[in-house]
């Protein structure tokens, strides 16, 4: 009997790179992806997946509380309940499938060595939470690990990850892209991807909604909110004359696929930039970038954080 594969997710991300690892066969032949109960952003991205021929062996599961007793593939590495986890069971091969920007963080802690805390940027962790994330890293070392990532890896990133005993797999939505479009796009040409960095005090609220408040001035523009994004802002960008919101909740690589050639899809900082580029440039839709000006960054934006951000979305 084959034993089935658990992968535990909390981010509509980490839930369709999920289904393209097992698609991939990282997981083995059969694969239940078990999201956290309670977030509605999981419910839509798992309602859009099951409209779709899902892989052979794979299960969407009911959503659960709390994680697996074995979970084989995670998304959230520096998540406190994951590393606990890690550390009192023997999950043997670990499979850690992209999160975003959070992945890119995590290859960089990994190459550093096997002393580096698994904590998140701008953290600041009490001794006891530093030690359980320095015991996961030190965990890791003793296991074998894969990070499962669509993300542009530079070569130098790359090559010290896989000299800490890494194996970095690259992946580029295959099974996602094989799918047909479960709906059309919206009709604006524009389509505009919200931030997670307005409500993280990095970016000025008031510098970000006047952009978005100009932009519409000069055409329609469709917006679709960051899972993270206040649900104030959202009212607020709702009000704007010419800007239509559209609450999608399943990630934009599942609902923008129907753009057609000549749509743009605009963005600050984000590595949606990296996958949207790879689903949608074969179909003539631009996906672009949008530098911040150097007025729109908060005191908190750290010189190396905003270096950081522009890097993984240039």
């Amino acid at each position: 009997m084959v034993e089935q594969a658990s992968a535990w997710v909390e981010s509509p991300l980490q839930m369709l790179c999920a289904v393209e690892a097992h698609h991939a066969g990282l997981l083995g032949p059969e694969t239940a992806v078990v999201p956290r109960a309670g977030l509605r952003p999981l419910k839509a991205t798992r309602k859009e997946l099951r409209r779709l021929g899902l892989p052979e062996g794979l299960e969407l599961a009911e959503p659960r509380e709390r994680m697996p007793r074995r979970v084989q593939a995670v998304g959230d590495a520096f998540s406190g309940k994951v590393q606990l986890r890690w550390l009192t069971s023997n999950p043997g091969r670990i499979v850690i499938v992209d999160d975003g920007l959070a992945t890119i963080r995590l290859l960089e802690l990994l190459a550093a060595g096997p002393y580096r805390p698994l904590l998140r940027a701008r953290a600041h962790p009490t001794a006891l939470r530093a030690a359980l994330g320095l015991a996961a890293a030190l965990r890791l070392r003793l296991s074998k690990v894969s990070v499962f990532t669509a993300l542009d890896v530079d070569k130098k990133l790359e090559d010290a990850v896989r000299r800490a005993g890494v194996d970095l797999v690259r992946h580029d939505f295959a099974w996602l892209r094989a799918q047909p479009p479960s709906a059309e796009g919206p009709a604006e040409r524009t389509v505009v991807l919200g931030t997670s960095l307005v409500r993280n005090g990095l970016v000025h609220r008031d510098h970000y909604l006047r952009w978005l408040t100009d932009l519409a001035s000069q055409e329609p523009v469709a917006y679709y909110p960051h899972r993270r994004e206040d649900p104030v802002d959202v009212a607020l960008i709702r009000e704007r004359p010419g800007i239509t919101v559209h609450d999608a909740g399943a990630p934009a690589e599942l609902t923008l696929r129907g753009l057609d050639p000549g749509q743009r899809v605009l963005s600050l900082p984000s590595t949606a930039i990296t996958s949207l580029r790879v689903l949608l440039s074969p179909r003539g839709v631009a996906v672009e970038p949008v530098d911040v000006p150097d007025d729109w960054w908060t005191s908190r934006a750290a010189p190396a954080l905003r270096s950081h951000l522009t890097g993984v979305s240039g």
